[in-house]
């Protein structure tokens, strides 16, 4: 087993990035020291250890810095690569595979809002923050991506196959956040119908005790994220009118 020296991840309290990587260190068995950023108010911690993007994720190993989430996760499994679960599989072709849909995910699934914010599908963004036919358009563009991850999911206990991996990790947001755009939104964005794959992935996620426990608190999300679309909403009346 490697050592481990002294391990310290930069995150926010509802970054989805950073569940990542807490979910890999948790899996692992790994013991860090979690510290909180309040990215209005960047600590030096924060600019002296990732001078460049300033943002998290940031994995502090024995006082050298990694940072993005997918980099550090490969890190992770690659360090600590005794530690189960594997995060990547061993095969070369599975590998690329795990790869691919976990970059799918960060260009097709996530972007991020200038105030540092993780926003989900930007198909879904666009629902959560217009109105009318704009906010139509997005469910539809959601609709088509949710089919994609279907289709990949359909006879699957994990996106890599049996065993959870990097490409669920870069999903698992999904499970905790929609949900919370769902009650804001009034509407159903992910059922048992449409996507028994998803929806039965999603449970299975769930259900594992270190990712239960790494939830942020539900009503705090709500909070958050509706105060979010009221600012959106309420400056784009405000600019056509």
């Amino acid at each position: 087993m490697a050592d481990q020296g002294e391990v310290k991840l930069l995150k926010t309290w509802s970054s989805l990035f950073g569940l990542r990587v807490v979910w890999a260190l948790k899996l692992k068995g790994i013991p860090y020291e979690s510290v909180d950023e309040d990215l209005t108010n960047k600590s030096d911690l924060l600019l002296q250890y990732n001078p460049v993007h300033t943002k998290v994720p940031v994995l502090i190993h024995n006082g050298k810095s990694i940072c993005e989430s997918l980099v550090i996760l490969e890190y992770i499994d690659e360090t600590w690569s005794q530690n189960p679960p594997r995060l990547l599989p061993r095969d070369p072709i599975q590998r690329a595979s795990a790869r691919f849909w976990a970059k799918f995910m960060d260009e097709k699934v996530c972007t991020i809002y200038d105030y540092g914010l993780v926003i989900a599908l930007p198909s879904m963004w666009q629902a959560f923050t217009k109105e009318g036919r704009e906010q139509e358009e997005g469910v539809a563009s959601i609709a088509e991506n949710l089919k994609l991850l279907e289709a990949e999911l359909e006879g699957k206990k994990f996106l890599g196959g049996e065993e959870i991996g990097i490409p669920d990790f870069a999903l698992g947001w999904l499970v905790n956040l929609v949900p919370v755009f769902e009650e804001i939104l009034g509407l159903k964005i992910v059922d048992e119908e449409r996507h028994p794959s998803l929806s039965e992935w999603s449970r299975r996620i769930s259900d594992i005790p270190v990712i239960e426990e790494s939830w942020p608190p539900r009503d705090k999300l709500v909070t958050k994220w509706a105060a979010i679309r009221d600012h959106f909403l309420a400056t784009a009346r405000a600019s056509s009118g």
